[in-house]
């Protein structure tokens, strides 16, 4: 498939007034995950006390289910607070249909799900990032890959995406919606995966990004 891409037009995706509004839906859900889950967790503990133990057979998966949140959503929010970092740096780019799959690259599990985007110093090559699970990658994870087009798939038919594929960015869906932080893991040879060279103005920008990057 072919992919298209251009900026959006603002200096930075921050420039922009709906991807500031688009963030602080993200950040404030990951805030009041942080509050509702524990909340519930406990909650969950004292109805079983106070009710008796009948009430487990309901409450207890609710509340494994509950802590397992609280636990995860320290990852949410930290993960926002990245997110803000790149968007202050680096400007939207919009691909349509841009290359995905499931496994079959190096480094992927099976399972996982990729998308390939533009090597920002080599534009004819693309640069594979995987989206790590959890929660929140479901949404993506149940409409890229696939290899057929259905009334899910066509709801990422276009993609925006603001970062450098080498290292970290935000997808998003155009509006934005949908705002979801995507990394490579510690570790990775930024000089592998079609990036033979990364210049030092991407690598500036990645650490002014909050990017830890080990080149």
């Amino acid at each position: 498939m072919d992919t298209v891409h251009h900026s959006t037009g603002s200096a930075s995706a921050w420039d922009d007034s709906a991807t500031q509004s688009a963030w602080k839906k993200l950040f404030t859900y990951a805030v009041a995950g942080q509050i509702i889950w524990p909340a519930v967790c406990v909650g969950g503990f004292v109805l079983m006390i106070l009710v008796g133990r009948w009430s487990m057979w309901v409450m207890l998966p609710v509340v494994v289910y509950a802590l397992y949140r609280s636990f995860l959503q320290r990852q949410y929010i930290v993960a926002a607070v990245q997110a803000r970092r790149i968007l202050k740096v680096y400007p939207w780019q919009t691909h349509k249909t841009p290359e995905s799959g499931i496994g079959q690259i190096p480094g992927a599990k099976l399972g996982d799900v990729w998308l390939a985007f533009p090597n920002p110093d080599r534009p004819g090559d693309g640069v594979h990032i995987i989206l790590h699970g959890h929660a929140r990658s479901a949404w993506w994870r149940r409409r890229l890959g696939r290899g057929y087009e259905t009334e899910k798939t066509a709801q990422v038919a276009e993609i925006w995406f603001a970062g450098d594929p080498r290292f970290a960015g935000v997808i998003a869906v155009p509006g934005p919606k949908r705002l979801f932080l995507l990394y490579q893991l510690k570790g990775r040879n930024a000089r592998t995966d079609g990036e033979r060279s990364v210049s030092p103005g991407a690598l500036e920008r990645a650490r002014r990004a909050g990017v830890r990057v080990s080149v």
